[in-house]
C-alpha cells in the first residue's frame, strides 16, 4: 500500500461539500437558492464567448508562452492605468490557471519549505490549504471587527512572519483596506523583511469608494487577480498576477514546468472579456441591488450581526447565539429552508463555529426568494 505524504493531509473545502449536498438535493427534485458559492451568476461576457467561438475557426489553440498570450498581458497592463491611474510594465504582468494558480507560482517563488506566511482570519480557506501541501507554515491572524476584519502592521513582527498575504475586498467579509491601512502593512511587511501578497481578486467589485490595489504604494509586491469574478469566468481558470520586474523570470521558469501555459481558449476569451464594461456593469448593478435587499434582509430574519460587505458580494454573520456548530447550522438551514450557505469553519478555523457566510452573487429573484426562506426558517426555529 502506498503512504500519502504528510503535506496532503489539508483540511476539505466545505463551501465545495456545501454545493455538493445543494446538488444532491436538487438531484432529488427539490429547488434550492444558492447562497453558498462565490462565483457569478452570469456566464462569460457574450463579447467573451463570441471572440472565442471566431478564434475557433482557424486557430488551432495550441500552447502559449508560459507567461500568457502577449496581447493579454499588454491589456492587463492597460487595466491599471484605466482604473489606478499607473503606468505598468506589461512585461511583469503573468497570466495564470486562475488564481489558485497564481498562489501556488507566489508562494513556491518566494518561500522555502517551513517558512512563515500569515493570512488573516477570517479569510479564504484555500491560501491556508495550499501553504501546508507546499510545507509551509500558515500562521492564522485573528483579525477584529475594530480593524475591519483586516491584519495590522504589528501582527507581522509580533508572529514572526517570512510573508503575509492580504485580501481587499476580503472573503468572507467583503471589507476592505484603505490606503492608509494598506500602506502601514506594507511598511511594516518590507521593514521585517517579509514578503506581500495582496490578492485584489474583488477588484471591480466595490459599491461606495474604489478599492486600492498595493501596486499604488509600492512596486515590492505580488499582486494576484483573476477573471473569476468581476470578469464572471470563474470555470475559464485564467487569472493573473504582477510581480516585481526582477522576479519575472523566476515566476516564468516555474510556470514553464508547473503549468506550460495557462488555456489558450480562455485567454482568447479573457482578452476579448475586458471590453464588455456595459455587461460587466450590469451585473454591478445586480450586485449593488441584492446588497442592498441583504442588508436589509438578513436583520429582519434575525441574522443581525452582519459586517457591512465593500466589496466582494459577500456577507459575513455572528451566528454565535445560535449555534456553536456552524456545519450544523448550515446543514439545517439547506435541509429544513433549501437554501445554501456556507458555514464560517470554511473561513476561521476557531471562531468559524459561530459565523456563517451568504453569498449573493445569483439572480435577485433567487436572492429574494432566498431572505424568504430564511426569514420564515427563523420564525419556526
Amino acid at each position: 500500500m502506498m503512504r500519502n505524504s504528510t503535506r496532503s493531509g489539508v483540511d476539505p473545502f466545505i463551501v465545495m461539500d456545501v454545493m455538493e449536498a445543494a446538488r444532491l438535493a436538487e438531484e432529488a427534485g427539490r429547488k434550492i437558492i444558492h447562497m453558498e458559492v462565490g462565483q457569478p451568476g452570469t456566464p462569460a461576457p457574450e463579447g467573451a464567448r463570441a471572440a472565442l467561438a471566431a478564434a475557433m475557426t482557424g486557430d488551432p489553440m495550441g500552447y502559449t508562452v508560459a507567461l500568457g498570450l502577449p496581447a493579454l498581458r499588454a491589456r492587463i497592463a492597460r487595466l491599471y492605468g484605466e482604473w489606478y491611474d499607473l503606468d505598468l510594465d506589461p512585461g511583469r504582468v503573468v497570466v495564470t490557471s486562475g488564481s489558485s494558480g497564481a498562489f501556488i507560482l507566489a508562494f513556491t517563488a518566494l518561500f522555502d519549505s517551513g517558512a512563515r506566511v500569515g493570512i488573516g482570519a477570517p479569510g479564504y480557506p484555500s491560501y491556508r490549504q495550499i501553504l501546508k501541501a507546499l510545507a509551509l507554515a500558515p500562521v492564522d491572524i485573528p483579525t477584529r471587527q475594530a480593524d475591519r476584519f483586516q491584519p495590522v502592521a504589528e501582527d507581522i513582527a509580533r508572529h514572526r512572519l517570512d510573508g503575509l498575504l492580504v485580501a481587499s475586498p476580503g472573503n468572507p467579509t467583503g471589507t476592505m483596506l484603505d490606503k492608509p491601512a494598506l500602506a502601514a502593512l506594507m511598511g511594516a511587511a518590507q521593514e521585517a523583511g517579509a514578503a506581500f501578497i495582496s490578492d485584489e481578486i474583488y477588484h471591480g467589485i466595490e459599491y461606495e469608494r474604489r478599492a486600492v490595489s498595493a501596486l499604488e504604494i509600492s512596486d515590492r509586491a505580488y499582486v494576484i487577480n483573476s477573471f473569476s469574478k468581476y470578469f464572471s469566468m470563474t470555470g475559464w481558470r485564467v487569472g493573473w498576477m504582477v510581480v516585481p520586474e526582477n522576479h519575472v523570470r523566476v515566476v516564468e521558469r516555474l510556470a514553464q514546468n508547473l503549468f506550460i501555459c495557462p488555456p489558450h481558449a480562455s485567454q482568447v476569451a479573457a482578452l476579448a472579456a475586458m471590453d464588455c464594461g456595459p455587461e460587466l456593469q450590469a451585473n454591478m448593478d445586480v450586485y449593488r441591488v441584492n446588497r442592498q435587499l441583504m442588508l436589509d434582509g438578513l436583520p429582519q430574519a434575525g441574522f443581525d450581526w452582519i459586517a457591512p460587505p465593500d466589496g466582494a458580494f459577500y456577507v459575513y454573520a455572528d451566528v454565535s447565539h445560535l449555534t456553536d456548530d456552524s456545519r450544523a447550522l448550515a446543514a439545517e438551514i439547506l435541509d429544513k429552508a433549501g437554501v445554501a450557505v456556507t458555514p464560517g469553519l470554511d473561513f476561521d478555523p476557531d471562531r468559524g463555529v459561530g459565523t456563517l457566510r451568504f453569498s449573493y452573487a445569483r439572480a435577485t429573484a433567487d436572492i429574494a426568494e432566498g431572505l424568504r426562506r430564511l426569514k420564515a426558517f427563523m420564525a419556526a426555529r
